[in-house]
């Protein structure tokens, strides 16, 4: 077990809840949790009770993305979580929200932004602009491998449980 630690600013919150590590590299780590909150309607899906979260975390994107999926496997979408990289280490996964999220049908024909206000209402551009253009990059990026279909935008992409926190990727602390 791994825990995730979501540090939403703008709201004072820190989201913080289990994760089974399923896969990493030097790069990124993998995760899957169930979530076991209400229903969460998203514009091109919803998150429903007892869905499985596949949750990848990057030290050197400027993002996280989740696969929802039903329980018995089918992606309902992915919700890609604009954030500065995460800091990772064997017990914790922690990352900063920026508050933009990118929406994706399970199908990937539709993508929407969301949370736009939310962001600017932050002053992010104007505080930090480098975090600012990292972020524009990155949606860029990811609006990119969407298109294509990149992992890990591919709905049944197969899973392994390594349920092990041995290949934990470097995390860059001078960021």
């Amino acid at each position: 077990m791994i825990e995730v630690c979501l540090i939403k600013p703008a709201k004072g919150q820190i989201i913080r809840y289990p994760a089974t590590v399923i896969a990493c590299d030097d790069q990124s780590v993998t995760v899957r949790a169930e979530w076991r909150l209400g229903r969460v309607d998203l514009g091109l899906f919803s998150i429903e009770p007892g869905d499985v979260m596949i949750e990848t975390f990057y030290v050197n994107r400027w993002y996280n993305i989740f696969r929802v999926q039903q329980p018995d496997g089918t992606t309902r979408g992915w919700y890609c979580n604009m954030a500065r990289p995460a800091r990772i280490d064997g017990t914790t996964i922690e990352t900063e929200d920026l508050e933009i999220d990118l929406i994706v049908s399970a199908d990937r024909r539709h993508v929407e932004l969301t949370d736009l206000g939310e962001y600017e209402a932050r002053g992010i551009a104007q505080t930090d602009p480098n975090a600012d253009a990292a972020l524009h990059a990155a949606l860029a990026e990811l609006r990119d491998l969407i298109a294509r279909g990149e992992a890990p935008f591919t709905p049944d992409m197969p899973i392994t449980d390594h349920g092990s926190t041995a290949c934990m990727p470097h995390t860059d602390t001078n960021r």
